[in-house]
């Protein structure tokens, strides 16, 4: 039997560093939305923190993509940046699990017209804030880009 080569490197979603940057991120996002979600109380019959929660989300994620996109798809800390909190917090922070149960339940309930709009406005919300997030992040960059000095504008004396 031929030996494993240890010289070829395994793909990164195998490897313990990544798999901690995600396991990381989830477990600080699902524990920041449990202790929302125990915060804040239902308005109604309605739950308000999963769609509040889902808004937030959608504009972090939007902000991040934004923000991390201009670091370039070679540098190191956009790959990890994505995986600690888009794939890990926003990951476990956000929930459309969780909207679509309590969209049954507001249903079964008899909330019909509430569950449509319950749903409908989380997503619709929810597209709105990622391009916000996209929005604010790309204006953040240009300001920081003006108040950057270009390397090729500078003169050598």
């Amino acid at each position: 039997m031929e030996a494993v080569n240890s010289a070829v490197a395994r793909p990164s979603h195998l490897r313990w560093g990544p798999i901690g940057l995600v396991a990381l991120g989830g477990a600080v996002g699902a524990s920041a939305r449990e202790g929302l979600s125990l915060l804040i109380p239902n308005l109604g019959p309605m739950p308000i923190v999963i769609p509040l929660i889902n808004i937030v989300g959608a504009f972090l994620l939007g902000y991040l993509y934004e923000a991390v996109t201009r670091l370039g798809p070679g540098d190191s800390r956009a790959k990890n940046l994505k995986l600690l909190l888009g794939t890990g917090f926003c990951g476990g922070f956000t929930t459309y699990s969780s909207l679509a149960t309590d969209t049954a339940v507001l249903n079964s309930n008899g909330y019909l017209p509430l569950a449509f709009v319950y749903a409908l406005g989380t997503v619709i919300l929810g597209a709105f804030a990622t391009w916000a997030g996209i929005v604010i992040a790309a204006r953040a960059n240009a300001r920081r880009a003006a108040h950057t000095p270009d390397a090729a504008s500078t003169v050598t004396r």
